[in-house]
């Protein structure tokens, strides 16, 4: 999904996936990517575990593909995963994870997806970095240990010889926190979950919906 509106932008900049575990230039060559990857085996203990953390899916996500425990559209958007219709393909089998995903995603029915986050991070001893967003949808992102949004950009920031003070982020969920605080001037949209407001530097008077992005960014540089 982040693809296709990277193309319709024309944009030709890096580009941050994986909430921080990858960034690259899409479909380009580049000396500095960085591919973080979580070990597969908390991935295939998240599956056994499924009933425990109330799972609606669990899925492991790669570059290039992925693969979901519940590939039931009525249950898991496929564009989450950037994609229009779940294929066969797309169906979690224990034995195709032979490689490390460069994150696991799940959906969750247990009512505090906050207090579960918490939760699997103490059962995982701490070993990775657990975040929530989707607004009314219960998603967990697990990413490798200490790697976020805001890890990715202070990487990027260093590669391109920058300053956190040039750096403005606009975010909207629970894991946006790090980097609106790493931010020079970070900003909550909206319609941005309240969790998110104490890291914001200011909250914009318009949604998502609204191209608040974009009308902010005019209003700034244009």
């Amino acid at each position: 999904m982040s693809k296709d509106f990277y193309r319709e932008l024309g944009l030709n900049t890096p580009m941050i996936n994986f909430n921080g575990s990858l960034t690259h230039l899409p479909d380009q060559v580049w000396d500095f990517e960085k591919c973080l990857t979580v070990d597969k085996k908390y991935l295939l203990d998240m599956v056994r575990r499924s009933e425990d953390i109330q799972a609606d899916f669990i899925a492991g996500e790669y570059r290039k593909k992925f693969y979901i425990t519940n590939p039931n559209e009525e249950i898991a958007n496929p564009k989450l995963f950037g994609v229009e219709a779940f294929q066969p393909e797309d169906q979690f089998k224990p034995e195709l994870v032979t490689k490390d995903p460069n994150c696991i995603l799940l959906q969750t029915r247990a009512s505090d997806k906050y207090a579960l986050a918490k939760e699997m991070s103490a059962f995982y001893q701490h070993q990775l970095s657990i975040n929530t967003w989707g607004g009314p949808l219960n998603i967990l992102e697990c990413t490798p240990k200490g790697v976020n949004k805001a890890f990715a950009l202070d990487y990027l920031l260093k590669v391109m010889n920058r300053d956190k003070k040039d750096l403005i982020a606009f975010g909207d969920e629970h894991n946006d926190t790090e980097m609106l605080a790493f931010a020079g001037k970070g900003y909550a949209m909206k319609n941005a979950n309240p969790e998110l407001l104490p890291y914001a530097d200011e909250q914009i008077s318009l949604t998502n919906d609204q191209d608040g992005v974009a009308k902010t960014l005019q209003d700034l540089f244009l």
